[in-house]
This record gives structure tokens, C-alpha cells and sequence, in this order.
């Protein structure tokens, strides 16, 4: 009989900011260990469903933190993300805290980074600084970067799940980003849907009445499917 995952909690900090992750362990060992980025509305529940998901196909997982504070809203979200992302250095060391606070938990197993909507910004920030990470996998996260990644720089491999018709992350942005990591001679895979907007994955996106966001079903199914793909790959 298989359990539902609990979610434990894991407190870390960062420039004096305490901060609370969130870990899902899988029911035996782990196959490797998986820190999750949030949207930009830190964690929510598509958060904490989507952990329990991974601890189910054998992942150690924790929900990372980005602000150390209660966010009220969706809207209420983006001046404390504004905030965080003005300087991008301080930006990199808060996900990296992250990262680090998994990795004392994950006794040498392999780490990815998975992140959603600004989530998926900063797992690409990670593979950008350099993290020692397996693979980075980014959803709906826009592309471009203060701070673009410096030849032979990228570490981890990089999966980009894209739609095509986000507002926030235009065909320039796109194309800028491929000939950064091909300057950086990055491993990069980029899964673009077409007419798909931004936080395809949240079936909860119609519903904050944005006209950049709204689910695809069959998008959040297909690079749910691409992601575990590309963990089996690296792994073998």
C-alpha cells in the first residue's frame, strides 16, 4: 500500500533571514534529491502536490523558501519578488541557500533543481552560478539574466519547459537564451508548446483572471513527462 508523503519542516537561513523548507521523502531509498523552486507566491498548494508527486516516484524533495515571510496573495507577491531580485548576487545566495539546506539532507545522492514560474528563473540562476547540480529543470520561467553564464560555466544539464505564447518570455527572449547556452557550451533541451501561456502547469491559473496565464493540460502533462525522462537519462 502506498502512503501519501508528509511534508516535514526544514529551517535554513539566509543573510540573517530565516527560512522554512518544506521536505517530502519518498517510502525507500532515494533515487536522487530534488530542490523545488516555487512560484512566485512561494508555496502553494501546486507546490506541495507537486513534491508529494516526486517523493512518489522516489525523490527526496524539498519545497525551498523565498522570502522567510507569509505572502498574502498572488498580488501581493510581486513587489517582495522585486524586492529579492533587485540585486541579482543576493538573489543567486537566497536559491543557493536553498540548495545547500537539500544537500545536507541528501547523504552524496544526486541533486536537480525544479522550478515553476519564477521558480523556473531561478534554477536557471543556479546552473548560471555554477551549482554543482545533476540537472535544472525550468517551467514557465522566464529567460533573460543580469548576470548571463560565462563559457564552460553551466554545470548540470538544462530543460527548459516553455509555452510559446507567454507574454512574459517573447521569441527573443527565446533565442537569446539558446545562444547564451550555446556561448556557454551548455547541455540544454527546450520543449517550446504551441499556443500555451505562462503557469501551464497550474490548473488554478484561469482563475486569477491575468491575461498572461492560463493552464494547459496538455502541456503540464507532457513536460511532467519530459522532466521525468530526463531525470531517468541522467541517472540511468
Amino acid at each position: 500500500m502506498t502512503t501519501t508523503p508528509t511534508l516535514e519542516p526544514v529551517s535554513y537561513e539566509h543573510a540573517g533571514v530565516a527560512l522554512t523548507g518544506w521536505l517530502a521523502r519518498p517510502e525507500g531509498a532515494a533515487r536522487a534529491a530534488v530542490a523545488l523552486f516555487p512560484t512566485i507566491a512561494n508555496v502553494i498548494p501546486l507546490m506541495e502536490e507537486r513534491a508529494r508527486k516526486l517523493a512518489a516516484e522516489g525523490y527526496l524533495v524539498m519545497i525551498t523558501d523565498f522570502y522567510g515571510e507569509p505572502i498574502e496573495s498572488f498580488e501581493a507577491s510581486f513587489p517582495v519578488a522585486e524586492k529579492l531580485r533587485a540585486d541579482n548576487a543576493y538573489y543567486r545566495a537566497r536559491i543557493i541557500a536553498g540548495i545547500d539546506a537539500l544537500r545536507g539532507l541528501a547523504d552524496g545522492i544526486k541533486l536537480f533543481a525544479v522550478g515553476h514560474c519564477m521558480g523556473g528563473q531561478a534554477v536557471l540562476e543556479a546552473a548560471r552560478a555554477g551549482e554543482d547540480l545533476a540537472g535544472v529543470v525550468s517551467f514557465h520561467g522566464t529567460l533573460p539574466t543580469t548576470a548571463p553564464a560565462q563559457p564552460g560555466g553551466i554545470k548540470p544539464r538544462i530543460l527548459v519547459c516553455h509555452g510559446d505564447a507567454d507574454p512574459l518570455v517573447p521569441r527573443t527572449d527565446v533565442v537569446a537564451f539558446w545562444e547564451e547556452m550555446d556561448a556557454a557550451g551548455a547541455d540544454w533541451h527546450f520543449h517550446s508548446y504551441g499556443n500555451v501561456k505562462h503557469g501551464f502547469t497550474d490548473p488554478h491559473s484561469p482563475d486569477k483572471g491575468m491575461a498572461f496565464l492560463d493552464y494547459n493540460v496538455s502541456a503540464d502533462r507532457q513536460s511532467w513527462a519530459s522532466m521525468l525522462s530526463f531525470f531517468n537519462e541522467i541517472l540511468g
